[in-house]
């Protein structure tokens, strides 16, 4: 019977993971703004990252604005945001760390903030870590383009992304339209 729950609770989770994935990755059949649900998408990646956060027995903490409204987006494009972000939350904690994901809708934008309780970014080296190939990672765990890409993501949708790191609290801000039409004048 045990056998039988365990199994269950299994295949519930292969599912799970494998909605996750078809989601994530189909919006990157076409090169189109789509409209898609940031709350999903974020949970989505926090799904393919679950195996890291549970390594590490992070806590996981989300405070998502309610009616939220679609966002106008290059959907796989912003999922790699995503993926970047919190992945670069994930590695910047030891065990036990938290992360707490916020959402808030201002004015005609879509904020989210992606917060860790790592060991910070040092003050000399915020002002490069946008930078094309600058990483502190050691050789083989980091290729210095993740950051780089983000703000070209954000940046390719009319958005912002900031950083504000201290010892204990790292906060990254990404502000973008949700209608990239009213971002364009249009």
């Amino acid at each position: 019977e045990r056998m039988i729950k365990d199994l269950d609770e299994a295949s519930c989770r292969i599912s799970n993971l494998v909605g996750a994935i078809k989601s994530h990755v189909h919006m990157d059949l076409t090169n189109d703004l789509q409209p898609t649900k940031i709350h999903k998408d974020i949970d989505n990646t926090l799904t393919l990252l679950g195996y890291k956060i549970r390594e590490k027995n992070i806590t996981v903490k989300k405070d998502y604005a309610e009616k939220m409204p679609d966002v106008l987006a290059y959907v796989g494009e912003l999922n790699q945001v995503w993926t970047n972000l919190i992945d670069n939350a994930i590695f910047a904690m030891g065990e036990k760390g938290e992360l707490t994901i916020e959402t808030a809708l201002e004015n005609a934008n879509v904020k989210v903030c992606i917060i860790d309780n790592g060991s910070g970014i040092p003050k000399e080296i915020v002002s490069r870590i946008f930078d094309p190939f600058f990483t502190t990672k050691k050789v083989g765990e980091g290729t210095g383009i993740g950051l780089d890409l983000v703000q070209r993501i954000i940046n390719r949708h009319n958005g912002e992304v900031k950083v504000n790191s201290v010892p204990g609290r790292t906060v990254f801000s990404i502000c973008i339209p949700v209608s990239q039409n009213q971002a364009l004048g249009h």
